[in-house]
């Protein structure tokens, strides 16, 4: 039997997307607790846990972007004629957050808020903004022979919108966990407390998404329900529900600094696995498999080479980068 090169470029785009959900949504949601978090120290602190790193947390997007544009030209082409506003608006709040986060350190007291608040703008609309593209894929999209035959704004439905509150969650929740294991005092209190509510509103988020794809496409109920995909497929909601009570355990016990925030790395990985069990094989959904979408082999072979170089460098850099900052951030000593 061959090597299927699709394959490997899904799975390599796929890698590529839930390291940067992972880790770029805790930066993201760094932003979106700024509207909880008033006192300026605590936000330098906030802002001073993730600065080593978040710059290099986007480059998992580009090699995404990337690998889907060289692998799998037509899902891009659909992706991007399809999700044109969504996309664009996701840029824009990257790159105001990006100039925000710069410039508030910069800036003289008397502007700093309006940058605080630029922040927290570019990066709500970014999560958001990617919360719908979310939404829009398992909605699917209108193709007819190998282009986009639907409106601009078919991307503008309620259950699009809902996933984009539903990411915004998920990233918050992300980032009042990050926050527990880089904080100390009264931050660290304040965090725990907040990751709890944060918590219940995800729980709620994943049950609604759980009721609401299986009713509103037949494909997804057939993938989840018949049997025995129903069994073999059964360990993904008992995870999420195993998660989440220890999660809110964690955060009541004083000692528990790291574990809530891997814990919660977990049910984003099993909420990433539960979107990818659906949505299988299909890279355009609900008909258009990866091997209709996929590049000539040669063209996916050549492009396979360096990106099967490039991608170990990443991961080094990535980690030396985390584990020379991996202590506690101060307000006043920053790292130590």
């Amino acid at each position: 039997m061959g090597v299927d090169i699709s394959v490997i470029w899904f799975a390599i785009i796929v890698f590529a997307t839930l390291m940067y959900i992972i880790m770029d949504g805790f930066d993201l949601g760094i932003g979106l607790l700024f509207n909880f978090v008033g006192d300026a120290r605590e936000r330098d602190v906030m802002v001073n846990s993730v600065a080593p790193v978040w710059d290099g947390n986007e480059t998992w997007l580009v090699l995404g972007g990337a690998g889907l544009f060289g692998a799998f030209p037509l899902a891009y082409a659909v992706i991007i004629d399809a999700l044109t506003i969504p996309l664009t608006a996701m840029l824009i709040g990257l790159i105001f957050r990006g100039v925000a986060f710069e410039f508030r350190f910069k800036a003289t007291p008397s502007h700093r808020k309006f940058w605080d608040y630029s922040f927290a703008g570019g990066s709500l609309l970014a999560t958001f903004s990617q919360g719908i593209v979310v939404g829009a894929v398992i909605n699917g999209f209108d193709v007819e022979g190998r282009r986009f035959v639907g409106s601009a704004l078919d991307w503008l439905t309620p259950f699009n919108l809902f996933c984009g509150i539903g990411l915004v969650v998920a990233y918050t929740l992300l980032g009042t966990t990050w926050l527990i294991m880089k904080s100390e005092g009264a931050l660290q209190a304040r965090m725990r407390e907040l990751t709890r509510h944060v918590l219940l509103a995800l729980v709620v988020v994943i049950a609604v998404v759980s009721i609401w794809t299986p009713l509103g496409w037949q494909y997804v109920a057939d993938r989840w329900f018949t049997l025995p995909n129903f069994f073999w497929f059964l360990p993904v909601p008992l995870l999420v529900a195993l998660f989440s009570v220890l999660i809110w355990r964690l955060t009541r016990n004083p000692n528990s600094h790291a574990r809530p925030f891997l814990l919660t790395l977990g049910l984003i990985f099993l909420g990433f696995s539960g979107l990818g069990i659906s949505l299988w094989p299909n890279i355009i959904p609900p008909r258009i498999t990866l091997w209709e979408a996929a590049a000539p082999p040669a063209s996916q072979l050549f492009m396979l080479v360096g990106t099967l170089l490039i991608i170990p460098v990443i991961l080094v850099y990535t980690a030396w980068s985390y584990y020379v900052f991996r202590g506690k951030v101060s307000d006043t000593e920053g790292y130590h």
